[in-house]
């Protein structure tokens, strides 16, 4: 999809509702998350991060957006496919700022240039016991991007039509911090496996998409 149509269209989603932890839990590797998401809310001692899902147009006006995977090191989300963001910072002055910070530091857009459309429903990491607040975003120059060394060990750009496919939606069958050789509810971006708190928050911007598009 070109992207001068896509922009005149994904300004509607300031309108609409949040699908919520119902399109979550449908993309779920846990089956006790929302258990485990109540009784995070109500000790109050999870941390709190925040990401940005960023549009942008491609170098052929094509609508895309960017995920990232991440250097292997060790903890839990080693090598793993997300959002650019992180952890909230003495200096934020809201989560937004800390998702503009981190997209920023880890990927090389500046936060001058992104419009922040919509936040989405927070996601709760049982493992390493955080709340994620996506937003979704929109830049309307096509970035250069400059990966964070310590970070990132690639960038990938995803074009929206594939994202919106039926066929990037899988199951696959992995081991994980928690559980070894299960089935899970992914899906499949530029050759790229995406699944835990990524794919629950992909797919509530999937919902909202599909309503706009």
């Amino acid at each position: 999809m070109q992207f001068s149509d896509f922009e005149k269209r994904v300004v509607k989603l300031k309108n609409l509702d949040l699908p919520g932890d119902d399109f979550h839990f449908t993309m779920a590797p846990l089956e006790r998350l929302q258990e485990l998401k109540l009784r995070a809310s109500e000790m109050s001692t999870a941390k709190e991060a925040a990401v940005l899902c960023l549009f942008y147009p491609s170098f052929s006006e094509e609508t895309h957006f960017i995920l990232i995977l991440r250097k292997t090191y060790k903890g839990v989300h080693s090598a793993q496919v997300g959002f650019p963001g992180g952890k909230v910072e003495n200096c934020d002055l809201s989560l937004e700022h800390t998702a503009l910070r981190e997209t920023e530091e880890e990927v090389g857009v500046g936060r001058h240039g992104v419009l922040v459309l919509k936040k989405m429903t927070e996601v709760y990491i049982p493992p390493s016991n955080f709340f994620v607040h996506p937003f979704v975003g929109i830049t309307h120059q096509t970035p250069l991007f400059i990966p964070q060394e310590d970070e990132v060990e690639a960038i990938i750009e995803v074009p929206l039509l594939e994202f919106l496919s039926e066929e990037a939606r899988i199951i696959q069958r992995l081991s994980t911090s928690y559980a070894k050789d299960i089935e899970v509810p992914a899906f499949q971006l530029q050759g790229h496996v995406v699944w835990g708190a990524t794919a629950m928050m992909l797919n509530e911007v999937r919902e909202l998409l599909q309503k706009v598009m």
